[in-house]
């Protein structure tokens, strides 16, 4: 739970040897450029590839969606960008031709099956006569009989009619209930033909893209690499080139300063360190361990704290395991969503975030199933074994109860916030002031539980004092300083209804999980029923019933657990923790190139 103290750094060289100095920069890793220069950098993509960015990023994506990839080449001896750019470029768009023209076949085939597979005779075929073709509702078959035409069904299904006419004109408006129905002239048995050979060549097609595979690799590596090239030209643009020294400033790790010293050395160039100003404002750059970082990616995305501020993200992490283990409230569903978390645990431990992301995922279920057991809800039913029954502590449907766990949850959590807040600001007289928040959510307990007493009234009561006398950060005794400063200690009074409101919206929890455990409850004694009024029949309809209600209300408590469990602490606990927005510290670094390991 960690901000990492950054450091300025002033890096100084010889203007000729600036784009080595800036390769190797962009090699470590570790400064987060700012611009000295007003110049406007761009990114520009390098001319001499033969292809455009545009091109490159289809071709790889189109590769990369490819099921099944081949032995990855490393060497460019054997590659030529352009070529296969081109190449790959050219079999995408001739599948996507093929499979433009295969799903108006099945379309077209679907339509004429019906009416079978025919050749129209010609206009000389039947003296003179054609073939003129309807699809006629059923309930608008009479119509037809009552017609004076020559007509015959060729088909018939539950919705319509296929009925063909012979005339030698075609039939007028009000001798036919519905408009002619056109079948073309090419008959059924070619048209499957056409099906088979477009279907055969998009599997050719298939097998060369997957050949094409090979490739990922050196195309992802020119796109990097072009992109690192675009970059450097970018920071080039913005660093201070006078009398041919240039001049490039950032910030570093202050943990990773010996290593840009030792980089400077080595390169010959001067550097210096210096620590930030009051009033200036560096990034963020967070620092958690491996296994609770999935919250860390939680709190950048929904907003980054300022370098001043302290990192949420261990709270945020166990937190929302938390409020999300009350919302699904069933051991069962926590089954099923270790399940799915199974299913996708190697694919996701291909990326660093995947790899944060399943860990948090892990710990969501691992809550949810305690909790689960703890309520004694599988599914909705009660244990299956006697031990797990025994396990049961809880009552989703003793209201009063669980009303009370969640408003103590949310008074906890509250408190943690003002008394992080607190600690914070502990050299400050304002520090005082989050401490009267907590006395003021204590005594509200208190009262709520035990009724008013004397004692409680005091806590309250100083609590309501502190709050007023050491919200200001004004400082000074004349008269328009401390009329300022009652101001604002009335202006954090208005805090309380706040204050009270994000307490009881804790409640939510409860009400979730209610609705969760109720849904499931439902579900299952209205399988019960139909299994009870239709014998036989009724098993299957109760294993449906099932099935698709226990999925359905899993699906449902899962978007409410991740939903209402990070507003609660991206909203009710941010406003009382943390008010400084920050900006991600984003290193000056080379990107890392997929290696499509298959």
């Amino acid at each position: 739970m960690t901000i990492r103290a950054l450091k300025k750094a002033t890096l100084v060289g010889m203007l000729e040897e600036k784009a080595q100095a800036l390769d190797a920069l962009q090699a470590l890793g570790a400064v987060h450029i700012l611009p000295l220069a007003k110049q406007a950098g761009s990114l520009e993509w390098s001319d001499d590839l033969g292809v455009t960015p545009e091109q490159l990023r289809t071709a790889l994506h189109y590769l990369a969606s490819c099921p099944r990839k081949r032995r990855q080449v490393t060497s460019e001896r054997h590659f030529d960008l352009a070529a296969v750019v081109n190449q790959v470029l050219k079999r995408r768009r001739r599948r996507m031709r093929l499979e433009e023209q295969r799903d108006a076949l099945v379309k077209r085939i679907k339509d004429l099956t019906p009416w079978g597979s025919f050749e129209l005779p010609g206009e000389h075929g039947l003296l003179g006569e054609r073939l003129w073709f309807y699809l006629v509702p059923n309930y608008r078959m009479n119509e037809v009989e009552k017609s004076d035409l020559v007509w015959s069904v060729v088909h018939r299904d539950n919705r319509h009619t296929y009925v063909a006419v012979i005339a030698e004109e075609e039939p007028r408006t009000n001798q036919m209930p519905v408009p002619r129905t056109h079948t073309g002239s090419v008959p059924l048995v070619t048209l499957e033909r056409e099906l088979q050979d477009i279907e055969i060549e998009l599997e050719s097609l298939d097998g060369e893209r997957e050949a094409d595979t090979r490739w990922l690799y050196m195309l992802e590596r020119s796109l990097a690499g072009n992109a690192d090239a675009a970059e450097r030209a970018e920071v080039g643009a913005n660093t201070l080139d006078r009398d041919g020294v240039f001049a490039l400033q950032g910030w570093i790790d202050s943990g990773r300063s010996d290593e840009l010293r030792a980089f400077a050395e080595r390169h010959g160039l001067a550097l210096i360190l210096d620590e930030p100003e009051p009033d200036e404002l560096p990034p963020t750059l967070l620092e958690n361990p491996p296994l609770l970082s999935g919250g860390e990616d939680v709190v950048r995305f929904y907003q980054m704290p300022g370098y001043r501020a302290w990192d949420p993200s261990r709270v945020v992490f166990f937190s929302f395991a938390t409020f999300f283990a009350l919302i699904l409230s069933d051991a069962g569903y926590a089954l099923m969503l270790i399940a799915v978390l199974a299913f996708y645990w190697r694919r996701m431990g291909q990326s660093d975030t995947g790899k944060r992301l399943r860990v948090l995922g892990a710990t969501l279920a691992g809550f949810s199933f305690v909790y689960g057991v703890l309520v004694g809800s599988y599914f909705g039913a009660q244990a299956p074994f006697h031990l797990l029954g025994s396990m049961q502590v809880l009552d989703v449907n003793d209201f009063d109860s669980m009303m009370n766990l969640s408003i103590f949850i949310g008074a906890g959590h509250l408190v943690i916030a003002n008394g992080i807040n607190g600690w914070r600001r502990r050299s400050s007289p304002v520090a005082l002031a989050s401490g009267g928040w907590i006395l003021m959510i204590l005594a509200g307990l208190l009262l709520w539980q035990r009724g008013p007493s004397v004692p409680i009234w005091m806590l309250g009561g100083i609590g309501l004092l502190l709050v007023f006398a050491c919200s200001s950060e004004r400082r000074g005794t004349d008269p328009r300083t401390l009329l300022f400063r009652a101001l604002d200690g009335l202006l954090a009074l208005t805090g309380l209804s706040s204050m009270f409101g994000d307490v009881l919206s804790y409640l939510r929890l409860f009400a979730l999980g209610l609705a969760s455990a109720s849904l499931a409850l439902t579900f299952n004694q209205l399988a019960q029923d139909v299994a009870t009024a239709l014998p036989g029949m009724g098993v299957l309809l109760e294993v449906l019933i099932l099935v698709v209600g226990h999925l359905l209300n899993f699906v449902l408590a899962v978007v409410s657990g991740v939903i209402h469990g990070l507003r609660l602490n991206l909203i009710e606990f941010y406003n009382w923790s943390l008010s400084d927005e920050g900006y991600a510290f984003q290193p000056f670094a080379k990107r890392e190139v997929n290696p499509w390991i298959t």
